[in-house]
């Protein structure tokens, strides 16, 4: 094959963006003269994650549906599906790829189903342990489904599918990195245990507030926290904190823009149990307090952190009473070094790593299937 050319679908969310990002990167690596176009839908985050790293992206008006199915507004949702399907045929007669890749979010369905429709070989990577709607409607179309989690044929063919794992950011895995200018770098301590809590980009309401509501514990504990709020919520936490005082051991920050340096500081992390959160956490052996967003689809972040918690590979503390109970749940962990290191161990045999690689090769090898 003189050309490689590879649609990359999907995002909404970074649990989709960056493994799309990183098949995409993978891709290059292997074969330089690959053509990569991504398709998005409008208004949504991959519209300005994807150019950022270099990558062309065409937007679709496609949105997700409401739940329960039968809402009204759903009728105008499908109308700007078919749309979208419209316009990405078009696309996919102009590009020529030889392969579509859908790694699950809105504009995936329509790529792949159009992609299908025209005889383009489809592959779809599933992130989670419970398989998304998109994914699970698109698996019979697909020549090869890459999962991150065993026991995925109760969604998919099982002659199709092909553990990977989940490709995550390559820029995490800096090994060069010191606890010490790391610990710099956040003006904390290199010799106190530190606890990161992550709310993804946006933060999540939940996580923060169980910090404000312990800001005394945090204060008299001998840890230290970095704290990321998202920047939706940085403005109201601003103001609660000037109110009730910020605790010296506390770093609170929007956004972190070297996750490699906060991982690498952190003895605990709390997350909630996104699938590249997850895999993220798997990759490096970190120990975790794993607090599912109850506001998913098919509550897939539950049975994400129930694959490691079977595992003794992560603790796991419900939504609804993270408040109360997950401050003094990382006091008492963080404290604990045998159950950090029992965590961390059992979380870092849980790693499949070179997922990118893996699943870019699958694409190769599907590319060489098509008869030019």
């Amino acid at each position: 094959m003189n050309e490689l050319r590879v649609i990359i679908s999907g995002g909404g969310t970074g649990g989709h963006i960056f493994p799309a990002v990183s098949i995409a990167n993978a891709l290059r690596e292997l074969r330089p003269d690959v053509k990569i176009l991504f398709v998005g839908a409008e208004g949504r985050m991959e519209m300005q994650r994807v150019p950022a790293a270099g990558y062309e992206i065409i937007g679709l008006p496609v949105r997700g549906l409401l739940r329960p199915l039968w809402k009204p507004g759903n009728i105008s949702i499908l109308m700007d599906f078919f749309r979208s399907k419209r316009m990405v045929k078009q696309t996919l007669r102009d590009f020529k790829p030889h392969v579509a890749v859908g790694v699950g979010g809105y504009a995936s369905s329509a790529t792949l189903n159009a992609a299908y429709e025209l005889g383009i070989p489809c592959l779809i990577q599933e992130q989670n342990s419970f398989a998304g709607l998109t994914n699970k409607t698109l698996a019979k179309k697909a020549s090869k489904i890459c999962v991150a989690y065993e026991g995925m044929e109760r969604f998919f063919p099982k002659d199709r599918i092909l553990l990977t794992g989940n490709p995550v950011r390559q820029s995490l895995l800096n090994e060069s990195l010191t606890r010490q200018e790391c610990a710099a770098a956040f003006g904390l301590s290199p010799s106190k245990p530190t606890v990161l809590l992550i709310g993804g980009s946006l933060g999540a309401r939940t996580l923060n507030e169980s910090v404000i509501r312990n800001l005394s514990r945090i204060a008299a504990s001998s840890a230290q926290f970095i704290w990321q709020t998202g920047s939706y919520y940085k403005k109201e936490i601003e103001q609660t904190l000037d109110v009730k005082g910020k605790p010296g051991n506390l770093v609170v920050t929007d956004f972190i823009s070297r996750m490699d340096q906060a991982y690498h500081l952190a003895d605990l992390v709390i997350s909630r149990a996104g699938a590249g959160s997850i895999s993220e956490l798997c990759l490096l052996g970190k120990p975790s307090i794993l607090v599912p967003s109850p506001n998913v689809a098919e509550d897939h972040q539950t049975h994400n952190a129930m694959a490691l918690v079977n595992r003794q590979a992560a603790l796991l503390v419900r939504d609804a009473v993270a408040p109360e109970e997950l401050i003094p749940l990382a006091l008492e962990t963080v404290a604990d070094t045998a159950k950090l290191q029992e965590l961390g161990k059992n979380a870092a045999a849980m790693a499949l790593r070179d997922s990118a690689r893996i699943i870019a090769e699958e694409v190769i090898k599907l590319a060489q299937t098509v008869k030019e």
